[in-house]
This record gives C-alpha cells, sequence and structure tokens, in this order.
C-alpha cells in the first residue's frame, strides 16, 4: 500500500477509527475509574567506608559504588521484608510487601533510593522509613567481619521516608491519552485489515488492477433511481443523467471506423444494474440522433419492457422461432424515439435459442438497420447467455456495482468472455457515491443552468 493508499483508507474508514478510539478511551476510563489510589513514600540512603587517606579514600569509593548495588538487590530479599512487618507491626505478608518496594542506585553515586507503594499514605510511609531503618542494620551485619564491632562500611539515612497525600497511580490524564492513542492506532490498524480484506470493486484503481480493458463511465448513484429509472424522467443536467451522456460519448470512440456497433450489456452477479445501465445508454444514444436499437436479450428475468412502459408479449424469441419478422416486433419508446425489441415469451431453452443460427440473421438485419445495438442480456456468472451473445456481438460492456462486485467475481466474468473469445469493449463502474468522488468521468458535481430571476438580474 502507498500512502494515497492508506489516506483513502482514512477517508473511507474514518467513522470506524473514531468509534473504535472512543471505546479504548472509554475502558481505559473505566479502567482508572476501578484502580484503587496507591500512595508512594521515599526514603535516601548513603553508601560510605571508614577510610581516611586520599588514596584509600578512592578506592573506598569504587567499593562503595559496587556495594550499593548489592544493597538494591537486597530491598527486595525476603529476610529484610521479615523484618520489617516485624518491625512496623503491619498485618502484611513479605512477599507481597516485598512487591511493593523497589530501590535504585543513583548512577555514579554511592546514594541508594528506595521506594514504597501501598494504599494509605501514612503506612508506605512507615514502612518505607522501616525498610531504610532495617536496611542499615542488615548491612552493617553483614559487613562487620568476624570478631570486629565495626563495619568497614555502612550505609546511612539521608533523607527520611518522604509523605505525599497525592496519589502516584492511577494518572487519569496520562491513561485516557494513553488510551485514545492506542484507540486511534488499533482504529487505524483495523480499518486498514479491514480494506485490506474487503475484495468489493470501489475504485477505479481495483478495476484497473483486474483488467486492461478500459472503463469507459462511471454512473453516479441517485437515491431517486428507484422513482424515476429513465433519463427521461429526470432533468438534462442532473449528475446521472451527465453520467450516460459522458458513457455515450466514450463508446462512440471505441471504433470510429465501424458505423454498425453491436453490444451486449451484462454484469457479473444479479443486481448491478446492467438493464437500467443498458436502458439508459440506449436512450442517450437515441436522443443524441443515433439510430439505436434496444434488444431485451434477457430471456429468464425479462424486465427491459415494464421499466419502458411498453408491451413485453412479443419480442425476440417470437423472432428467433419465426413468428414474427424483427420489424414487426419492434416497438418505438415515445418520449426517446428508441427503437425497442422486447424479450418476448420466456422460453424452456434460452441458450439454445440465442446461439441458433436464426439469431445470427437477427444480428445482422439488426446490423443493417441501425448504427448501434444494444443487447440488455443476463449476468455472466449465474448463466452462459451473457457470453454466447457477447461471442456474436461486436463487445462486451461489463457493469460492475460500486461496493457490490468482489474482484474474484469480475476475475471470473472476464475469464468467461474470454473463453468464448468475446471482445470487452468496456467496463462501467454503477452506482458510485457523488459524494466525495475523487475518481470517474465528469466533475461528479452538477453544472445545471442559472436560475434567472424575475427583475432580468
Amino acid at each position: 500500500m502507498e500512502l494515497r493508499d492508506y489516506v483513502r483508507v482514512l477517508r473511507r474508514r474514518w467513522l470506524m477509527i473514531v468509534l473504535v478510539s472512543v471505546a479504548v478511551t472509554a475502558l481505559a476510563g473505566v479502567g482508572t475509574a476501578l484502580q484503587s489510589p496507591q500512595y508512594a513514600s521515599t526514603a535516601r540512603l548513603f553508601v560510605s567506608t571508614s577510610q581516611t587517606d586520599d588514596s584509600q579514600l578512592l578506592q573506598g569509593g569504587q567499593f562503595s559504588a559496587q556495594r550499593v548495588k548489592s544493597y538494591a538487590d537486597l530491598i527486595t530479599s525476603r529476610e529484610l521484608a521479615q523484618r520489617v512487618v516485624a518491625d512496623t507491626g503491619f498485618d502484611l505478608d513479605p512477599v507481597r510487601l516485598s512487591d511493593a518496594v523497589s530501590a535504585e542506585a543513583v548512577l555514579d553515586t554511592v546514594n541508594l533510593d528506595l521506594t514504597v507503594t501501598d494504599g494509605d499514605a501514612h503506612r508506605a510511609q512507615a514502612i518505607a522509613q522501616s525498610y531504610a531503618e532495617q536496611l542499615t542494620d542488615l548491612v552493617r551485619e553483614l559487613e562487620t567481619p568476624g570478631g570486629a564491632s565495626e563495619a568497614p562500611i555502612k550505609a546511612t539515612i539521608v533523607d527520611a521516608a518522604s509523605y505525599s497525600a497525592t496519589p502516584v497511580s492511577p494518572r487519569p490524564a496520562r491513561n485516557l491519552a494513553l488510551g485514545l492513542a492506542a484507540g486511534l492506532l488499533l482504529g487505524f490498524a483495523l480499518a486498514v485489515l479491514r480494506d485490506v480484506l474487503d475484495t468489493r470493486v470501489k475504485s477505479l484503481d481495483d478495476v484497473a488492477a483486474l483488467t486492461d480493458a478500459p472503463t469507459l463511465g462511471t454512473i453516479v448513484d441517485d437515491p431517486a433511481s428507484a422513482r424515476t429509472p429513465l433519463l427521461t424522467q429526470i432533468a438534462s443536467h442532473a449528475p446521472r443523467a451527465e453520467s450516460f451522456r459522458v458513457l455515450r460519448t466514450n463508446l462512440q470512440f471505441l471504433d470510429v471506423d465501424s458505423r454498425q456497433k453491436v453490444y451486449v450489456v451484462t454484469s457479473a452477479v444479479p443486481e448491478e444494474g446492467k438493464t437500467s445501465t443498458a436502458l439508459n445508454l440506449a436512450i442517450s444514444l437515441a436522443q443524441g440522433g443515433t439510430r439505436t436499437l434496444l434488444v431485451g436479450g434477457d430471456l429468464r428475468r425479462p424486465t427491459a419492457a415494464d421499466r419502458l412502459g411498453l408491451d413485453g408479449a412479443v419480442g425476440l424469441t417470437d423472432v428467433l422461432v419465426g413468428r414474427l419478422s424483427a420489424a414487426d416486433a419492434t416497438q418505438v419508446h415515445p418520449e426517446s424515439d428508441l427503437a425497442f425489441l422486447a424479450s418476448g415469451p420466456v422460453p424452456p431453452n434460452p441458450a439454445e435459442l440465442l446461439q441458433s443460427h436464426a439469431m445470427e440473421e437477427f444480428l445482422a438485419w439488426a446490423r443493417a438497420e441501425h448504427d448501434v445495438v444494444i443487447i440488455d442480456a443476463p449476468p455472466l456468472l449465474p448463466v452462459t447467455d451473457a457470453a454466447l451473445l457477447a461471442a456474436k456481438a461486436d463487445g462486451a460492456l461489463v457493469v460492475l456495482s460500486h461496493g457490490k462486485v468482489t474482484r474474484d467475481q469480475v476475475r471470473l466474468s472476464i475469464d468467461r468472455l474470454n473463453q468464448v473469445d468475446a471482445h470487452v469493449a468496456g467496463l462501467v463502474l454503477n452506482r458510485v457515491p457523488l459524494k466525495g468522488r475523487s475518481y470517474g468521468y465528469g466533475y461528479g458535481y452538477g453544472y445545471a443552468p442559472r436560475t434567472v430571476a424575475a427583475d432580468g438580474a
């Protein structure tokens, strides 16, 4: 992934990142609230030798610095913990008490700092003071040679145990800040992981990585398309109408030397909008002055006639079995002057009809009588009808639904067309969100005429 991919993930998954961050920060806050306050008390000891000569003082200082590390280790010993328990009279477990005390030898000095943490500030101070006193006694006992009355090295309390009513933990501000930072990192990591595992097609880059076929257009998502599915039902300057005009222009530039073109409009799986794309592309072509024939090539679930408001009782199947001529079965959509041949009655053998000689004769007639022929075909993966039609046509337009179809489904669809030597003329990315589009053809925003005021201003 490149930097722009991470930026894209951030823009696409920002809500997920925010929610995870809020959740982790809230957990940090709850954990902080459930923690018992802990107080700390610190005492400082100075380790020295009894040497008076300058050279002996230097050696004694080095010896003391080495001894300090050993005394720091003695702080957590069971022996010292038992002495402190006996001295203070507190009902404490020596093992747990050892865990509550720590010691640190100050770098390049002979000083030793010991710290005791406890849930009570006064008890922490008492324990820390007892540890300092018991350590000095233990050092004297350990360092006094046999038969001698004085040890050559001793530990002296410099700072008595301190008292502080301010707890050292929990620290709400720090915990919340750490929780927020951890939440942001976790949220972003989950967003990247989800984006990597999400194989749905969501951009032109996704399409370009799957096939060398050009993307001829992106059709913007219009919530009103369910009520007004046709271009003739919406304003001419609407973004969806502009999307189809751009698609029409790009389609016309595919092969400028060929006057007769037959294109199969299909998709990878159902419900990707291939029928509405075929209808509106054909309407846009007809509105542009191109002699266009729209053919209902979906002989299994025909819907084109109903959407155009035309009769679907007769159509392609009647032509293929010889009941009617293609010219007699063709209707005209009155709002766009689009020639339309419905699917006709649903046959028991759609695939056999579509690969018949009668189908070749029909396509020859369609090429001769029209500039462009658009065939609305079934999806590629469930049935073979679209691949059979594409093999006889000049090319296939594969409609991909933004955020619905997966990369594997697109790849399998392209492979199915290649297996029958069908030409993939291009792809159409459908239902692209208008808000935040950073790709596609057109501006992504409307360019409607300005409303002229009544006073002519």
